[in-house]
């Protein structure tokens, strides 16, 4: 079938393979939620992929812990860019929110947070996992119940035989 516009992208999927792939070499996400008056809001976060779930971090007085508590449905995006998968993939998650505050979590999260965001062992690491630990911050999973995923290696892909087939490219 010959390409004839970029009309009906969803048909260029990430593979589970390549996703997986993706949420294991990025470290940061856009992490959206609804605000009480249903604007939609995103931050960027640096997180973990790990069992199957997103992990990230906040303090208790940040409003995105206030909208998780009154609707756990957040959205989680992930993009290639700066991977060694180059630009043009990416993983979005819709998934509800658990908000976790026990000890056993922290205790795993922080320095797996730390060595994600600082990957040389040492005391710098040491450190900024210690800098976590303070009276409101929680551990916040999230849990995805849908995948939104694209290709574009595989649409330029196409693409490509399309232009081939029409003479485009010689």
């Amino acid at each position: 079938m010959a390409l004839s516009n970029y009309e009906d992208v969803h048909i260029y999927p990430l593979d589970l393979e390549d996703r997986e792939r993706l949420l294991r070499e990025q470290i940061e996400c856009t992490f959206m939620w609804g605000t009480r008056d249903h604007w939609p809001v995103g931050v960027f976060m640096t997180y973990i992929w790990k069992d199957g779930s997103f992990w990230v971090s906040a303090t208790s007085q940040r409003k995105r812990i206030t909208a998780i508590k009154r609707d756990p449905r957040v959205s989680i995006a992930v993009t290639s860019v700066g991977t060694s998968m180059g630009p043009a993939r990416t993983a979005t998650a819709k998934g509800r929110a658990i908000i976790h505050e026990d000890r056993a979590t922290k205790d795993w999260f922080y320095p797996a947070c730390a060595a994600t965001n600082i990957p040389a062992p040492g005391k710098f690491q040491d450190a900024f996992a210690a800098m976590m630990e303070s009276e409101r911050r929680l551990v916040i999973e999230v849990v995805p119940e849908k995948w939104i995923t694209f290709d574009g290696a595989k649409m330029m892909a196409a693409s490509v035989e399309s232009w081939r087939a029409s003479g485009i490219l010689d």
